[in-house]
């Protein structure tokens, strides 16, 4: 298949910051309408991936297609939508302000599209009423909400979540899970995670890096037959700890 054929194509993908290395010949292929996790430990390359993915990052050596564009091309034409780690809504907005102010800029001056924008987002965001208070009254969970809504209400070709349930609470985490699984299939889903039953629940496929290398890629229940475990957590621990020792993964 050729690099059109994938939603996200990545080739041969080489990173350097000065010296250090941070990715070297990470290859693999998202496709069309699944979720694709992208996991490996703290400082593994994950967030530098994503960022050269959503055409932030912009010099690298390798290849990275995003629906046969350069990422910086894709970026521009609206393909890509992006949440970083750290992203925090404005906190003097209301919720409702919040999303209508990223629809105008997607919109693009259409005013049609930027109340549909609007109001996919409430509905993803799923706030009640909470929807028109300030975002600064929200808990980190709401937050959270909020910031993919923002991120999926344009429809992106394909969506970007850096670490989407980092540091929130068991029921906020839930809610923010069956956000991005009930919108599994409308667009592209490319996640990054440190929870890997949440991979497991939410991924249709997914990329290992360790040390800036891939260590595995396919299908979570393929990942686990192949390294004989019970579960993803135990693959993962196995693929990145206990291999390194044998020498098995340079």
């Amino acid at each position: 298949m050729t690099n059109d054929s994938f939603a996200v194509s990545v080739t041969k993908l080489t990173k350097k910051f000065g010296d250090k290395v941070v990715l070297d010949d990470v290859t693999f292929e998202v496709k069309e309408g699944e979720v694709f996790g992208i996991i490996g430990p703290n400082g593994a390359g994950k967030t530098t991936t994503l960022r050269i993915i959503a055409g932030i990052i912009r010099k690298y050596e390798g290849e990275v297609r995003v629906y046969g564009l350069k990422p910086v091309d894709a970026r521009k034409v609206g393909y890509i939508s992006y949440m970083p780690e750290d992203a925090f809504p404005y906190d003097n907005l209301t919720g409702y302000e919040n999303l209508e102010f990223y629809a105008k800029i997607y919109s693009k001056g259409d005013k049609a599209k930027a109340r549909e924008y609007v109001e996919r987002g409430i509905t993803i965001a799923n706030l009640g009423d909470r929807i028109y208070d300030r975002a600064s009254s929200y808990s980190r969970g709401m937050k959270r909400r909020l910031l993919i809504a923002r991120t999926l209400m344009v429809k992106p070709k394909v969506a970007i979540l850096d670490e989407p349930t980092t540091a929130l609470d068991v029921e906020s985490a839930i809610k923010v899970r069956e956000t991005i699984r009930g919108m599994r299939g409308e667009s592209t889903i490319v996640i990054s995670s440190h929870n890997m039953l949440e991979v497991e629940y939410l991924c249709d496929s997914i990329v290992l890096i360790n040390h800036g290398r891939v260590v595995a890629v396919g299908r979570p229940k393929e990942i686990v037959e192949l390294t004989k475990t019970n579960n993803l957590e135990e693959a993962f621990i196995k693929l990145t700890v206990k291999e390194n020792d044998k020498g098995l993964i340079a």
